[in-house]
């Protein structure tokens, strides 16, 4: 019953899932879907994912997609996978569930469209689009300060007071780190102001090392390669590619 994830390294669902499946020692096939490309278009992939979307997987004839359903499947289907991932306990279990839920609506909007409007769209040679990106900062930023102020209690290192890392913890400290590709001085402003944020994240890091470097390796070289586009626009115009500060539009 060989495990299959179509999966697209640039994805943050999908580095969720897989490092997920490293942690816990789950066996698994990984088939490389190259969205840029537009492999997750083609007829033999929609077999597998009519959405057209990665993740997705299949395990003993059984198709799944979507991060989060996969995840939990993932803690059902292999019972080697220790409680704290997904806890047993309703209440526990169920706050997991809630947090999950919120994800969709409000750190992944924000973070989704910020990447998308500020660093995917020019670096295809896109405009940059000030008044998206500028409502997209503000639901990111909301969603932090959320993060910050009620989802990291005092009496735990993780998401919802947790001592240990939940599914939850794993796929949101996947979504802020599409951040990594910004500027530093545009990371450290979103960021920076958000120290128990900032603390949630590296610890999240340590508990699931070294996968978690690994599976990111291909964000760190998307970043050097945008560190070397914006070093060439600068050294040809005079100028510095940074854009303009989005607060004075918000």
């Amino acid at each position: 019953m060989t495990l299959k994830l179509y999966i697209d390294r640039m994805s943050q669902p999908s580095r969720a899932v897989l490092i997920f499946c490293k942690v816990n020692g789950i066996n698994f096939q990984e088939v490389k879907i190259d969205i840029s490309k537009g492999q997750h278009l083609s007829s033999e992939f929609q077999e597998v994912n009519p959405m057209k979307q990665v993740p997705a997987m299949v395990h003993a004839g059984f198709k799944l997609f979507e991060s989060h359903a996969i995840l939990r499947y993932l803690t059902y289907a292999f019972p080697r996978v220790a409680d704290h991932w997904y806890p047993t306990a309703l209440y526990r279990r169920t706050e997991v569930d809630s947090l999950l839920d919120w994800h969709h609506s409000n750190l992944r909007r924000g973070a989704v469209g910020y990447f998308r409007n500020c660093v995917l769209g020019p670096a295809v040679g896109l405009p940059l689009n000030l008044q998206a990106a500028a409502e997209d900062e503000k639901v990111l930023l909301a969603s932090l300060a959320k993060i910050e102020s009620f989802w990291l209690r005092k009496n735990g290192r993780f998401l919802l007071g947790n001592d240990q890392p939940s599914i939850a913890d794993l796929s949101l400290v996947c979504e802020i780190m599409q951040l990594e590709v910004l500027d530093e001085k545009d990371r450290e402003r979103l960021l920076g102001p958000y120290k128990s944020v900032l603390k949630w994240i590296d610890d999240t890091k340590n508990a699931t090392e070294p996968h978690f470097h690994e599976v990111h390796g291909i964000l760190f070289k998307f970043k050097e390669k945008l560190l070397k586009q914006r070093s060439l626009r600068e050294s040809s115009t005079g100028e510095s590619s940074r854009k303009p500060d989005l607060q004075a539009k918000m």
